[in-house]
Formats: structure tokens, C-alpha cells, sequence
């Protein structure tokens, strides 16, 4: 079967596959009847490969610029905006008394001995004295009814909107680096502070990734706007090429996320 063979070349290992088998059912189940369908959270690496395996899905996280998103597909008689109003996102503000008291491990490891998934769950935005999770809509209720603390803080839950949620601030460096050219493998090199020799080995044992998915190329050629992740090392983004310098080599504004 052409699904199957499709799923075969992109997915790494048996996890990936039945999670792409499970998602391209649900969506083409929907497409077929053409009833609205969504899936649970996706990783940037799964977002990606479902976006090879099914183009006609669109993501959603709950909130611009959210790192795990659910895919979707919606008839065109459904507006996007009145599916979200209703489900399948939910959004949980959780406030504490103690300022950065805790991490977004400590507020992951709560919901997971509450018993949720992983899945379940799409971005932590921790602030100060408050933190907005987001979660699938059918565990709303039971979240508000059984989560009282994370780490050694009480919670006081309530639901919100959408569009009330905040995105966590993200940390980023950025670099001014020159490469001779905009190979994989050098461009690695100069943002990760790697030998070329370790940046090649990084990627050859699969520890690379282009907007999360895995490249075995160290001769790829990379562009403006990409995301690059090594594994041990951390994750960056492109931000511009700003062109050649005198002696002829190609300069880049590279953001090295903290």
C-alpha cells in the first residue's frame, strides 16, 4: 500500500510509525466524511513528518508560535476560528505564591502523576507567578478537579481563553559568524563552537536536525530562516546571511536559543 510505504521511509523507528499510521487514519477518516478531525500534541520532529505524509493538515497550538501543536483538518463549511472557540485545545492558567518557584519540569511532572499523557499536553508558559498549560479540552474538567500543587507550590486553576493565554519569553543569543560556504556541516560548526570534524560525525550519526527533521548530509545546503538542532549541543536558527565579507566568505546572524 502506498500509505504504508510512504510511512516506512520517513518514520524512524516503530513508535513513529503507529503514531503516523494512527494520524494519517484519523485524518483521512475525516477527509473521507468530511467531519472535522484533530489529533493529539505533536512534537516540531512529528509536526514535520506529518506535514511530508499529509500536506492538507494544518497545526494549531493554542497560541502564536507554540513549539507542540495539534494537526487538524477542517471541512470547508467549519471556520477555523469557531472549531478552536469549542475544542480541541484548552488552556489552564495555574498561579503559585512564590516568584519563579518552579520550573517547567516540576509543573510537566504534576501533570504526568495526575495521570495525563504526554501527548496530552502542548506548551508550558511559565511566568513569574503564574503558568498557562495547554491540554486537550476533553481532560479540562478533570485537570481543574484533581491538580492542586507542582513542586512544593499550591495551584489555583482556572480556564481561560485563547486568546488570554502568554507565551512564555524565549532566550536568544545571537552570534555573528563567516563560513565558506553554507554546508550543513560548517554552518553547525560555527554556531555550536564544534571542530568541522565533530560537527560531520554529529550528523552522520543522526544527532542533526533541519526544522526537525533528522539530515544525514553534511553537505546540505542550509538557508535564511532554518532551524538547526544537535543533539548535546542545543538548538539555533538562521536568522539572515548578511552576504560576503572581504574575504570572500559568507556572513551569518545565527540565534542560539537558551
Amino acid at each position: 500500500m502506498e500509505r504504508n510505504r510512504q510511512i516506512a521511509a520517513i518514520a524512524e523507528g516503530e513508535e513513529e510509525r503507529m503514531l503516523l499510521v494512527r494520524v494519517y487514519d484519523r485524518i483521512e477518516r475525516a477527509m473521507q466524511r468530511q467531519t472535522p478531525a484533530a489529533t493529539a500534541f505533536l512534537s516540531q520532529r512529528e509536526q514535520a513528518l506529518v506535514r511530508l505524509l499529509l500536506p492538507e493538515c494544518r497545526f494549531f497550538g493554542g497560541i502564536a508560535a507554540a513549539e507542540r501543536k495539534v494537526a487538524y483538518w477542517l471541512p470547508d463549511y467549519i471556520e477555523e476560528e469557531a472549531y478552536f472557540a469549542d475544542g480541541p485545545i484548552a488552556c489552564i492558567r495555574a498561579t503559585f505564591y512564590e516568584a519563579n518557584a518552579l520550573t517547567h519540569r516540576d509543573v510537566l511532572g504534576a501533570l504526568m502523576g495526575a495521570g495525563i499523557r504526554r501527548d496530552a499536553v502542548g506548551d508550558i508558559c511559565l511566568h513569574e507567578t503564574s503558568c498557562d498549560m495547554f491540554v486537550l479540552a476533553e481532560l479540562e474538567r478533570y485537570l481543574l478537579d484533581n491538580l492542586t500543587g507542582a513542586g512544593r507550590q499550591h495551584l489555583h486553576l482556572e480556564p481561560i481563553a485563547l486568546g488570554e493565554a502568554r507565551k512564555a519569553p524565549q532566550k536568544m543569543k545571537e552570534l555573528r559568524v563567516t563560513v565558506s560556504s553554507l554546508r550543513l556541516d560548517g554552518v553547525i560548526a560555527a554556531a555550536f563552537r564544534l571542530s568541522r570534524g565533530s560537527a560531520c560525525d554529529a550528523i552522520r550519526a543522526g544527532k542533526a536536525a533541519i526544522n526537525s527533521l533528522t539530515c544525514l548530509k553534511p553537505d546540505h545546503a542550509v538557508k535564511e530562516g532554518d532551524e538547526l538542532s544537535v543533539r548535546g549541543c542545543g538548538k539555533g536558527r538562521i536568522i539572515q546571511i548578511n552576504g560576503e565579507t572581504r574575504r570572500g566568505r559568507l556572513a551569518l546572524t545565527v540565534g542560539i536559543y537558551g
